[in-house]
C-alpha cells in the first residue's frame, strides 16, 4: 500500500501560510510521530521518502519488517543505539514504593498492566543530551502519558543526573481500563489505576538500573597455565555484597502533604475585619445621605394651597436645616477620607504620596494677558414678577424654569388679566406681600477673544496635567531582596522593568569593595558585579563570533545518523563548519550512510566528538538556521571568558565603569553570568529612604 502527501492545506490559505513559515518544524514533529510507528510495528515493512520540488527524492524512514522490536529501533537510529539498550524487566513494587503512592494490599489488581520494551543503560556518556527519543505506547498505540514519562526520567537521574534515557515501552491493558479521546490527536490519555502503573514502572526502572550501576568492569589480564606464555583478555566483574542493606527511601508523599497544610494565621482576619470597618462607615454615611436627600424632595415640592402659609416659612427652615447636617457631613467624610490616607500611607510605606494642591495647576494659566474694557452704561429696565395664587402644573413649572427673563417678560405682559388679579388681590386682602416693579442696572463687558491664546492656554493645561499624572502616587518595582532564594524573582523583575536602552542613562556613582558598581537610573540605586557582567560580556561575544578551527581525520569515520538526523545536518552544514565539524556528503548513498565526519575541533585541552555532533542536530531540529553552540563549547567558552574578564579587587576609574554598563545593553541575556551567578540586583529606591 502506497500513501502519497501532496499539496497539504492548498484550500486553506491562512493554515497553508503558516504552515509554509513553520515547515522545518512540522517536518521534525511528522518524522518523530513516523519513528513511533516505525518502533512498533513489528512484521510490517515502512519506508518514507520526500521529494522538495522536482528534485531528487530521498529516503526519510525505512525498517525491514522485523517482527522484533529491537531489531525496528536498530533500523531507524542506527546499530550504535542498541549497544546502549536493555529489556524492560516488570516487577511487582515493593512495600515502600506502595507507600508513596498510596497503595494497600486490597487496591493492587493482579496483572493489570504489561510492560515490555527497552530502556537505555544508566551509566554516563551512554545516555543523550535531551529527551528527544522516548516513545510510550498504549495497547500499540503511540501516546504521550506525562507522569509516566515524568516519572522515567526523574529515576534515570538518580542514577545519571546529566543525561535523558532512551525510551520504547508498550503497555498492554484491557482497553475498558483506558480513555483515548481526551484530545482529538488522542495523544493524551485517562488510565485507570495509573498510581499502580507509576509504582511498577518505578522499581521495575530502580531494580534494573541497580543491577549494573555498582558493576566495573576492567580489562585484566589473566595467565594460562604454569609454564604458558599465552595471555588472554577477559573482563572482570566487581559487585557490592550481597548482604549490604538496601537504601531507606523517604515518603514524599507525607512531605507534601506536610507543606501543603501550612498556612500564615493572622492575614485574613485582619483584612477581614478592616473590610468590616470600612463597609460600616460608609453604610453610615449612606444613609445619612439618602435621608437628607429624601428630605429635600419632600421640602421642594409645590405647595398645594394657594395661599402662602407658615408651612411654607417652616418648611424653608427644615430646608435649611438639612442643608446645614448635609454639609457638616461633607465635611466630616472629607476628614475621615483624609485620615483614612494617612492612615493607609502609615501602614504601607511602599506607596509615596505627593503632596499637591487640590487643583495641581500653576496659577500662571490662568492669568489672562488679553486687557478687558469695562463700560458702565445705566439701564431702566423694568419687568413684573409676582407670585402665581393659582397653583402651576408641573409642565408650567418645567417651561419657567428652562425659559429666560426675556421670554418671562414678554409671556407676563401678553396677559393683561394677571395685572388685573394683582390689583384686586392688593385690593382684597392688603396683609399680603406681594413683588413690586424694580429697576436693574446692567454692565456691559466687552471681551476680546483670541483662537491662538486659547490653544496656548490648553496645551499648557494639558502638560501641567501630564506632569501632575507622573508625580501620582507610585509604587515599589522591585521587591525581590538580594538573596539567593530569590534570584529568579529578582531577574523577572529586572526583565519586564530594565530594558536595553536604559543601561546608557544609568549614572556611575562609584566603585564598592573593589569588586561592584554602585549605578543610579532615575530615583533606583543598582549594584552590579564588575566580573560577572564583564564575564557575561565576553561569553556571547565568543560565542557570536568565535569560529572554532577543525583538525582532519587520517581517515573519514561513519556516524551512522537516522535519515532525519542526516537531514538536519546537511542543511545545517555552515553552521557545523563554523563549530570546527567538516563532512563528506554522498546524496547517493543508502541512508545512515551518507553523512561522514572528516574533521573535528580541537582547542588545547578540549576535544570534541559524536555525542556532540547529536546533541547539536537535536538543537537545531528545535530552532533550524539558527547558530548555536554545543555543551561542551559553551563550557570551553566560559572559561575563556571568565580568565579574560576583569577580577574582583580591581580598581577601576568612571570611564571603565560606564563601559561595563553600556556593555550589558548590547547582550542578549545581562542579567547571569555563565555559571549562573546574577550580574545585577536592586538596591533600594531613593523616594523611600526618609
Amino acid at each position: 500500500m502506497s500513501v502519497m502527501i501532496i499539496k497539504l492545506f492548498s484550500t486553506l490559505p491562512v493554515r497553508h501560510k503558516e504552515f509554509q513559515r513553520n515547515i522545518k518544524k512540522e517536518y521534525s514533529k511528522m518524522i518523530f510521530v513516523l519513528q513511533s510507528y516505525c518502533i512498533i510495528s513489528t512484521g510490517v515493512r515502512i519506508t518514507c521518502t520526500n521529494q522538495t520540488g522536482q528534485g531528487k527524492r530521498t529516503t526519510v524512514l525505512c525498517t525491514s519488517g522485523s517482527n522484533s522490536m529491537r531489531d525496528n529501533i536498530g533500523a531507524v537510529f542506527g546499530p550504535k543505539q542498541l549497544q546502549s539498550l536493555i529489556p524492560f524487566q516488570q516487577i511487582s513494587p515493593g512495600e515502600s514504593i506502595k507507600e508513596d503512592y498510596g497503595l494497600g494490599e486490597v487496591d493492587v489488581p493482579k496483572d493489570l498492566f504489561v510492560i515490555d520494551g527497552f530502556v537505555s543503560q544508566a551509566d554516563h556518556g551512554v545516555g543523550r543530551s535531551a529527551t528527544d527519543r522516548q516513545f510510550f505506547f498504549i495497547n500499540k498505540r503511540p501516546c504521550d502519558p506525562v507522569k509516566a514519562s515524568k516519572l522515567v526520567n526523574e529515576v534515570y537521574h538518580m542514577y545519571n543526573r546529566h543525561q535523558y534515557p532512551f525510551v520504547a515501552l508498550n503497555i498492554t491493558v484491557a482497553s475498558d481500563c483506558v480513555d483515548v479521546n481526551v484530545t482529538p490527536d488522542k495523544r493524551q490519555i485517562l488510565l485507570q489505576e495509573e498510581k499502580l502503573l507509576l509504582a511498577i514502572l518505578k522499581s521495575s526502572l530502580m531494580a534494573m538500573f541497580e543491577t549494573g550501576v555498582n558493576k566495573i568492569s576492567l580489562n585484566h589480564i589473566t595467565p594460562t597455565s604454569a609454564g604458558s606464555e599465552d595471555r588472554e583478555i577477559g573482563s572482570v566483574s566487581e559487585a557490592l555484597p550481597d548482604d549490604e542493606p538496601p537504601k531507606t527511601s523517604i515518603n514524599l508523599a507525607r512531605l507534601k502533604e506536610a507543606f501543603s497544610n501550612h498556612q500564615v494565621p493572622g492575614i485574613g482576619s485582619k483584612q477581614s475585619s478592616h473590610k468590616a470597618a470600612c463597609s460600616g462607615s460608609s453604610q453610615k454615611k449612606m444613609f445619612s445621605f439618602v435621608s437628607c436627600s429624601k428630605k429635600m424632595t419632600d421640602i421642594m415640592r409645590p405647595p398645594l394651597k394657594s395661599s402662602p402659609s407658615f408651612a411654607a416659612v417652616s418648611s424653608i427652615k427644615k430646608l435649611t436645616v438639612c442643608l446645614a447636617k448635609y454639609k457638616s457631613t461633607f465635611d466630616n467624610d472629607a476628614e475621615d477620607s483624609e485620615a483614612a490616607n494617612q492612615i493607609s500611607a502609615e501602614d504601607d510605606p511602599e506607596i509615596l504620596h505627593e503632596n499637591n494642591s487640590e487643583s495641581g495647576l500653576h496659577p500662571s494659566i490662568y492669568e489672562t494677558d488679553v486687557k478687558a474694557e469695562t463700560i458702565s452704561e445705566p439701564v431702566d429696565e423694568k419687568f413684573w414678577s409676582y407670585k402665581p395664587l393659582v397653583p402651576e402644573t408641573k409642565s408650567e413649572q418645567h417651561q419657567d424654569r428652562m425659559s429666560s427673563p426675556e421670554a418671562k417678560r414678554a409671556r407676563y405682559e401678553a396677559e393683561p388679566l394677571a395685572q388685573n388679579c394683582l390689583v384686586d388681590s392688593k385690593s382684597k386682602n392688603a396683609s399680603t406681600q406681594l413683588d413690586s416693579p424694580v429697576s436693574i442696572q446692567k454692565n456691559t463687558v466687552l471681551l476680546q477673544f483670541s483662537l491662538q491664546e486659547l490653544s496656548k492656554r490648553m496645551q499648557r493645561l494639558q502638560a501641567q496635567k501630564k506632569e501632575n499624572h507622573e508625580q501620582e502616587l507610585k509604587y515599589r518595582r522591585f521587591r525581590a531582596k538580594i538573596n539567593p532564594g530569590e534570584n529568579q524573582s529578582a531577574e523577572d523583575e529586572l526583565k519586564k522593568e530594565i530594558s536595553k536602552d536604559m543601561f546608557k542613562d544609568m549614572e556611575i556613582i562609584g566603585q564598592f569593595n573593589l569588586g561592584f558598581i554602585i549605578t543610579k537610573l532615575k530615583s533606583d540605586l543598582f549594584i552590579i558585579d564588575q566580573h560577572a557582567t564583564d564575564e557575561k560580556y565576553n561569553f556571547e561575544m565568543l560565542q557570536k563570533n568565535t569560529v572554532l578551527k577543525g583538525q582532519r581525520l587520517i581517515a573519514p569515520q561513519s556516524l551512522h545518523l537516522p535519515a532525519i538526523s542526516e537531514t538536519v545536518l546537511m542543511e545545517n552544514l555552515e553552521i557545523f563548519r563554523k563549530n570546527g565539524f567538516d563532512f563528506l556528503v554522498d546524496e547517493d548513498a543508502q541512508v545512515m550512510e551518507r553523512v561522514k565526519l572528516v574533521s573535528l575541533p580541537t582547542s588545547k585541552n578540549w576535544t570534541f566528538g559524536p555525542s556532540d555532533i547529536e546533541e547539536l542536530i537535536f538543537m537545531l531540529s528545535d530552532s533550524p538556521g539558527i547558530m548555536c553552540r554545543p555543551s561542551r563549547v559553551r563550557q570551553m567558552f566560559a572559561s575563556r571568558a571568565c580568565r579574560k574578564s576583569v577580577i574582583v579587587g580591581t580598581a577601576l576609574n568612571t570611564s571603565e565603569m560606564k563601559k561595563l554598563v553600556l556593555h550589558m545593553g548590547e547582550i542578549e541575556q545581562p542579567w547571569n553570568c555563565p555559571h549562573g551567578r546574577p550580574t545585577m540586583r536592586h538596591l533600594a529606591n531613593l523616594d523611600m529612604v526618609s
